[in-house]
């Protein structure tokens, strides 16, 4: 073999070509990876909205990174953190809003915690033992100012925001059962519930705040009438017990009603906020739907418990009026003492007087009536319970009386009633009954008992007792001896039927005697020959 290269060929080396790799299609998932994460991350950058901050007396229920904020069942955020606050009085969650959410933080919005309730007056939440609790806003009137910490209400608000109706305000001095989410009922039907109440510095009468949902809205006018319908009221009326109930939450909750007078139909809807009265019954409400009143007083002397302001006034069992004051008056010359009675008479229930009579006009047709023996008595207008009513009774063969006005006021006579002078000729009958000495006489007839019976107890009245025995004895024998004596078998007896017999033959022969002379009367003179 030759180390020598062959002739005739090239000793140089060919050149390299340098090949360039293709992409690697492996590192496609890292990169589409980052693409997707960058995006989401700038995406939840931009939809995620400002941090809102929540105060509540207590987190029952929550849960950071769980709970959510909803409205109408579209999340729009979430509980971030749960902590307590410094003074360890309430708890502060913090809950990211979503960009959607943003526009709900203003200061009309309101948030609570939606739970399971269950009482009489609420009844709601019970879809979050399924789900779980969360929290609810209510985004309120548009034209709040930006707003992003809030104090959480306790209860979930009576009326929403986007629900159409008006809000009132009720006056009363006695609230009774009413409270938040007491029904308002009109004619049986709830068109309403009561928000809220404020008793201000208790002085002054409780503002209670109410709300009418639409269309029932429009029915409340200027002289509409709300009253108190809580509970069950028991009355006897035509000799009947009566017992009226609105309703059965209205028993357990409290419920308040409202009518419309015929006379407002064509009045214009109350605007909203509009204040109206709170009466305690419907009868006090519908008596003040009478706008001209006639103030009548009388001087009672008779006991008037269970008469009180709007005990109902009557005539011939129409009530026409009611009771506005009771006051006891003391003269301290005399010491004796009168109860007046304050009443309002509605002059549109009685066809005689007129709304537009002065009061001395209306004296004047009430002296008439009294001249007739129109009288103020005190009757019971229910047994059961006690309750007084006024009645304006005709009383026959009636004192005269004349009608007074005292200032702004008629003066009409008082006269007791027959159940009065009843009860007052049975206490009197009681009072004399009490002055007999019962004591004193039973003492005396007690011992003279004890002297009768130690007297025929005695030892003389007991040998009168054997004397006694021994003339029955005595007498009893004579008695014997003259029964052999003169007994039927004795001579005596028989001597005496002999007599007898011979008296009874004389008589005889003088009958035969005396019957021959009223026929030969000439015999006395000339004898029987002479015949």
């Amino acid at each position: 073999m030759s180390d020598h290269p062959p002739t005739g060929r090239s000793a140089t080396p060919p050149r390299a070509t340098l090949r360039r790799q293709s992409f690697n299609i492996v590192w496609l998932v890292p990169i589409i990876a980052a693409i997707i994460a960058g995006y989401l991350g700038y995406r939840t950058i931009m939809e995620q909205g400002p941090l809102l901050t929540l105060t509540f007396t207590n987190a029952e229920g929550l849960a950071a990174g769980q709970t959510q904020l909803k409205y109408k069942a579209v999340a729009l955020g979430t509980v971030e953190s749960i902590d307590l606050a410094k003074d360890n009085s309430h708890v502060i969650v913090k809950v990211r809003m979503t960009n959607v959410g943003k526009r709900f933080l203003n200061s009309n919005a309101r948030f609570w915690v939606e739970r399971p309730r269950l009482n009489v007056s609420d009844i709601s939440g019970f879809e979050t033992l399924v789900s779980g609790a969360y929290i609810s806003v209510d985004p309120g009137k548009p034209g709040g100012r930006y707003q992003d910490q809030f104090t959480g209400l306790e209860q979930p608000p009576g009326v929403r925001s986007d629900e159409p109706g008006h809000t009132y305000t009720l006056k009363a001095y006695n609230l009774g059962s009413i409270g938040s989410g007491t029904p308002i009922f009109y004619r049986d039907v709830i068109v309403g519930e009561v928000l809220g109440y404020d008793i201000g510095n208790g002085l002054g009468p409780i503002q209670i705040s109410i709300f009418v949902r639409a269309p029932f809205d429009h029915l409340v006018r200027p002289d509409s009438r709300f009253w108190d319908t809580s509970g069950v009221s028991f009355g006897i009326k035509g000799g009947v017990l009566q017992m009226q109930l609105q309703s059965v939450q209205a028993l357990f909750a409290g419920g308040i009603s409202f009518n419309l007078p015929y006379s407002a139909r064509d009045e214009t809807p109350s605007p909203d906020g509009a204040s109206f009265k709170l009466y305690a019954s419907r009868q006090q409400a519908e008596a003040s739907s009478y706008n001209t009143q006639i103030k009548v007083i009388s001087y009672v002397t008779t006991d008037v418990s269970g008469l009180t302001p709007g005990a109902p006034v009557n005539a011939l069992g129409i009530e026409v009026g009611d009771v506005t004051g009771i006051d006891l008056l003391v003269d301290p010359s005399t010491g004796k003492a009168k109860v007046r009675v304050t009443m309002q008479l509605q002059p549109q229930r009685i066809s005689a007087l007129k709304e537009s009579d002065s009061i001395e006009n209306s004296a004047a047709l009430l002296q008439r009536f009294v001249n007739n023996g129109m009288r103020v008595e005190i009757g019971t207008a229910n047994y059961v319970t006690g309750q007084k009513e006024v009645d304006l009774v005709s009383v026959p063969n009636a004192k005269p009386a004349k009608v007074k006005i005292d200032g702004n006021a008629i003066v009409l006579p008082f006269e007791t009633n027959g159940v009065d002078t009843i009860l007052a000729n049975a206490t009197d009958i009681t009072n004399k009954i009490d002055k007999i000495p019962l004591q004193n006489i039973g003492y005396n007839l007690n011992r003279l008992l004890k002297t009768t019976n130690n007297t025929l107890g005695g030892p003389q009245t007991r040998q009168l007792i054997r004397q006694l025995s021994l003339t029955l004895q005595t007498a009893n024998t004579t008695l014997k001896d003259i029964q052999t004596g003169f007994g039927h078998d004795s001579d005596f007896q028989r001597n005496l039927g002999q007599v007898l017999n011979q008296a009874n033959a004389t008589l005889q022969s003088l009958q035969a005697l005396s019957t021959y002379l009223d026929q030969h009367p000439q015999s006395v003179i000339f004898g029987r020959s002479g015949s």
